[in-house]
């Protein structure tokens, strides 16, 4: 509980803290913009990269886990767009309902607690699914987004897909496979700047969502992102731990996993949201409801498997 509730308090201190310097001007309406561009074009992708490429998919690799984690991330994805249908909700809504319901925070909440629960044998098998579970849910997070923009502003498919595969985050994940799975060499000045790079994404995002938190719209939107809080904590976690036990997966290898889909919704739907003309004010409240509600859930998760890994 203790290392939970340590890696939970922290990311809410740097989200009050931007919501402080923005009601002191310190992070004026002119300064999120740019701000957000840099995150979301250089900090994260750098993030992204260096998460992945530290991995050793040779040794580490567990296909039932990856495969079994990737299709409940899909079925997330697709109980969310099912339910935007029944809803009808609109276009840009949508696209972030969706988004906010299966994208989950790997690299600041995932891996941290895969780390503090298990160890590095842990850490090291997450950090192979998160290689895999980044490069879907990325996909599958600007697939929506740029679908549902291109219904409103009527894009053809060349554009689209040209959006899909220049997508910076996708890039930099698979950059970042292709890097891990072929062991190459990193040039030291390379790596430590890339490290620089990779280590301003989490926190400057954090600033950016509580620069941009909007108590109306957590109100106006109150029962569509709890709905986003139960798929992303409860239905997701849930349906892949179902999985696991069904195919008889390790708990040594599918703990890691399930902690990955049980991470609350990714600061970087924000940054995505904002730059694919989503709803950031539905992703700012989705954030900030899902990390609260994920220090609850994750005790639960964590204590429903603690009996398998003895």
């Amino acid at each position: 509980m203790t290392e939970v509730v340590s890696t939970i308090v922290p990311i809410f201190a740097i989200v009050l803290l931007g919501w402080q310097a923005r009601r002191r001007g310190f992070m004026p309406p002119e300064f999120l913009g740019p701000a957000n561009r840099l995150v979301y074009y250089l900090a994260i992708p750098a993030f992204i990269f260096r998460s992945i490429s530290k991995a050793s998919l040779g040794s580490q690799f567990q296909g039932a886990t990856v495969f079994i984690t990737l299709g409940a991330c899909a079925a997330a994805y697709a109980v969310a767009g099912l339910l935007c249908r029944l809803r009808r909700l609109p276009p840009a809504q949508a696209g972030t309902f969706i988004q906010s319901a299966g994208h989950g925070n790997l690299g600041y909440i995932g891996l941290s607690i895969a780390f503090y629960f298990m160890g590095e044998s842990g850490l090291a098998r997450a950090g192979i699914i998160a290689g895999f579970l980044m490069i879907t849910q990325n996909a599958l997070s600007v697939v929506v987004l740029q679908g549902y923009a291109a219904r409103e502003r009527s894009v053809g498919l060349r554009a689209l897909a040209l959006k899909i595969f220049g997508n910076p985050v996708i890039g930099s994940a698979l950059a970042g496979v292709t890097a891990s799975a072929f062991a190459l060499p990193m040039p030291l000045v390379v790596a430590r700047s890339l490290d620089m790079l990779s280590g301003l994404g989490p926190p400057v995002a954090l600033l950016l969502i509580g620069a941009s938190v909007s108590m109306s719209a957590m109100r106006a939107n109150l029962r569509a992102i709890l709905t986003t809080v139960v798929i992303k904590l409860v239905v997701l976690p849930g349906m892949g731990l179902l999985l696991y036990r069904w195919f008889q997966v390790p708990a040594a290898d599918y703990v890691p996993g399930l902690i990955l889909l049980a991470s609350p919704t990714a600061t970087v739907t924000y940054v995505m949201s904002r730059e694919m003309r989503g709803d950031a004010d539905f992703a700012v409240a989705a954030i900030s409801a899902s990390t609260l509600f994920s220090a609850v859930t994750f005790l639960f998760w964590l204590t429903v498997v603690a009996g398998d890994l003895r």
